[in-house]
């Protein structure tokens, strides 16, 4: 399942960086590259856990299910938040500094 929400997250970081216009630098790339980093992260994973297990790899208990919902809406959150803070330190669009100067 963690697999499944972080390619789906992946999918739609990518759809929204290659759709945005390059006037429009919001580092999308950063949030696509965490993404997928953590897709193929837990591609390995599965496929190590499918060597192990077999066919009980397909029947996860409902508590091993919710527990990976968990984890994979973690780093989800977590993406989220890198992405955010690199957006805040590059400030691309100079919102941060104009802030900053008017106080």
């Amino acid at each position: 399942m963690t697999l499944l929400i972080t390619l789906f997250a992946a999918v739609i970081a990518t759809a929204l960086w290659y759709r945005s216009t390059p006037g429009r630098d919001m580092k999308l790339g950063v949030l696509c590259w965490l993404y997928w980093g953590a897709s193929i992260m837990w591609l390995v994973d599965a496929i190590t856990e499918y060597i192990e297990l077999r066919d009980e790899f397909f029947t996860p208990p409902l508590k091993d299910l919710i527990n990976d919902v968990y984890l994979g809406l973690s780093v989800v959150a977590l993406g989220l938040v890198i992405w955010i803070i690199v957006l805040l330190v590059k400030d691309p669009s100079g919102r941060v500094k104009k802030a900053l100067k008017k106080k």
